[in-house]
């Protein structure tokens, strides 16, 4: 089996463009459907074995417990809820307002009635234009989406490896439907203070210092698919540090990401050791700038137990 198939943003762009936006129309509603998580946790999408799943939502906004899954394998959105019931529909030939339309007749179908507060996109060139108006993106390329969901898998389990090797506050391997990537972060114990200006988003995200790490499709800013590192607050000095053949420091917003473009990793002999090395690479880099106690917070091979790791 490949792993981590190419996905060259031009291949699929108006497609991911699509795609991105069905998204935010799930994942708002999972927004206010499911209990709140520090750190936006109950916002995003998890991985399963045919495409990716809200994790069941519902009671505290008065619906019963409900699912809404994106079955890309037969290319269907899926809801279901605890009394058995379920219904579904076909992703392609959708527009996102009729995408949107049919979401949330489906879920009042099943007697769930889901809201949307804010019923556009979030953080997105038309963010001004509410879902129900956009009949401009609706293209949804089967073997594109297909490709995409088998690379956010194989990620995925490397992300679940490196993971493990980490024993204190760690985020779940999930996709957040904001920026269409795939993460995962480690966080310390030094409560970081926002300024107010920064928004919810911002402060909530990193009220904690936190080192990140992840995987995404590309955009205008990074033209290509990569895995991505970064250090929040940035110490000083962090580009200074030495990253694995391929990848590099790039700047972001306010500070820098440690990049490691896909086609690198599938050029290495070993790409998911190219992957996990890079991941490491950037940790340390971090953590010690940031006074983490490495040793200490180190679980190898997922074990804690000292009696268990010297056996």
């Amino acid at each position: 089996m490949e792993l981590f198939p190419a996905v060259p943003l031009r291949d699929w762009a108006d497609t991911k463009e699509t795609l991105h936006r069905f998204l935010q129309v799930v994942g708002k509603i999972r927004l206010t459907s499911a209990p709140r998580r520090n750190h936006w946790w109950n916002a995003s999408f998890h991985l399963c074995g045919n495409g990716i799943t809200t994790r069941p939502m519902g009671v505290v906004d008065g619906n019963p417990v409900f699912t809404v899954d994106f079955d890309f394998v037969d290319h269907l959105l899926v809801a279901r809820t605890i009394h058995g019931r379920s219904a579904s529909f076909l992703l392609p030939g959708h527009s996102v307002s009729t995408f949107y339309r049919e979401v949330l007749a489906t879920l009042d179908g099943l007697g769930v009635h889901a809201r949307i507060p804010n019923p556009r996109p979030y953080d997105l060139p038309d963010s001004g234009r509410p879902f129900v108006e956009d009949i401009e993106h609706a293209h949804y390329d089967p073997a594109a989406v297909n490709r995409y969901w088998r690379v956010l898998s194989q990620v995925g389990m490397v992300l679940e490896a490196f993971a493990a090797e980490f024993s204190g506050k760690t985020s779940p391997v999930h996709h957040f439907w904001h920026t269409f990537d795939l993460a995962m972060t480690r966080f310390g114990d030094r409560v970081v203070a926002q300024p107010r200006d920064a928004g919810p988003l911002i402060r909530e995200a990193y009220s904690r210092d936190a080192i990140s790490f992840g995987f995404w499709f590309g955009d205008e800013s990074v033209g290509e698919p990569a895995f991505y590192s970064y250090t929040a607050p940035e110490p000083e000095g962090i580009t200074d540090r030495p990253l694995p053949i391929g990848a590099h420091w790039t700047p972001s917003g306010k500070g820098h990401l440690a990049l490691l473009p896909c086609a690198e990793a599938h050029r290495a002999p070993d790409p998911r050791s190219a992957v996990l090395s890079f991941y490491e690479a950037a940790y340390q880099a971090g953590a010690e700038l940031l006074g983490w106690d490495r040793a200490a917070l180190a679980s190898p091979g997922g074990v804690t137990d000292p009696h268990h790791a010297t056996s």
